[in-house]
């Protein structure tokens, strides 16, 4: 299992900064996050942060925790993903969901998708125009918000056949892991009233079977990516990443969201702690 690390506190230069330590510590994974206004703190581009990091990392993969693609339109996506997938010699990988509903910059603007129903509906045609877009070849595409006629995008991503698509799913609900497997790996969400807990391995072990009996054999790797925090003591976080590890997961990526108990100085010495041993 490939341990990641989120940047979710601190200014640019901080967060820029928590990338390289995280490449230096032993981590495989460093992501900022995707919001327009989610209450106190800083909220940073995450695509010219990405960009920065790509050029400052030469090893982990980069990533944003989740990107709501109900707000950008794809085909700038697509241009956004390439060039930072180039500029990373092929380690970006896209989280996408629909967005959180509590984000007061969206509730804040007209002409910004509310309504679940209609944002799930932008996922599903955001996700098929990142797939046509990343194959290098001119294509037409009628979904149920977006068209799009005799369009191309290069160059190609550095990562074929595409740049890996890692969807929220929010377990157990069959429709939304239908979703997330048809692309690349699914960022786990429970449902209803489990949504803030972390997952436990036997949840990991039960959506890992669903997904080998759902998904077509020879679709390609897929992953089960967890988000959480890791015990303070070594061998109990190296216990619980085996206890993922055998149950299905294939990232386990450390987030720290509370910010009375999160500063960036406290983000800077949990990277330096780094990963559990294997």
């Amino acid at each position: 299992m490939r341990y990641g690390f989120v940047g979710s506190y601190g200014t640019v230069h901080e967060v820029l900064a928590l990338a390289v330590l995280a490449e230096q510590h032993g981590w495989d994974g460093f992501f900022t996050w995707d919001a327009v206004d989610l209450g106190p703190g800083e909220i940073w581009d995450p695509w010219a942060v990405l960009a920065a990091a790509a050029v400052r990392t030469q090893r982990i993969r980069l990533g944003a925790l989740v990107f709501a693609l109900p707000r950008r339109r794809p085909w700038v996506v697509a241009r956004q993903a390439v060039t930072v997938d180039h500029l990373s010699a092929g380690r970006l990988v896209i989280p996408a969901g629909v967005g959180v509903a509590e984000d007061r910059g969206v509730a804040g603007v007209r002409g910004e998708a509310v309504d679940l129903r209609e944002r799930a509906q932008l996922l599903d045609d955001d996700l098929a125009i990142l797939d046509l877009a990343f194959r290098g070849e001119t294509f037409s595409y009628a979904g149920s918000h977006h068209h799009v006629t005799d369009l191309r995008i290069l160059p190609r991503p550095v990562q074929r056949p595409r740049v890996p698509l890692w969807v929220v799913g929010a377990w157990p609900s069959e429709r939304s892991m239908a979703r997330a497997a048809r692309w690349d790996g699914v960022v786990v969400q429970l449902r209803g009233e489990r949504a803030m807990e972390t997952p436990t391995p036997t949840d990991v072990a039960q959506l890992a079977g669903w997904v080998r009996e759902h998904r077509a054999a020879d679709a390609g790797p897929f992953d089960i990516v967890i988000q959480g925090i890791l015990p303070d003591d070594e061998h109990e976080a190296a216990e619980l990443g085996r206890a993922m590890d055998e149950a299905g997961a294939t990232w386990w990526i450390e987030s720290h969201w509370d910010p009375k108990t999160t500063t960036p100085e406290a983000l800077a010495d949990r990277v330096r702690f780094g990963p559990p041993p294997a």
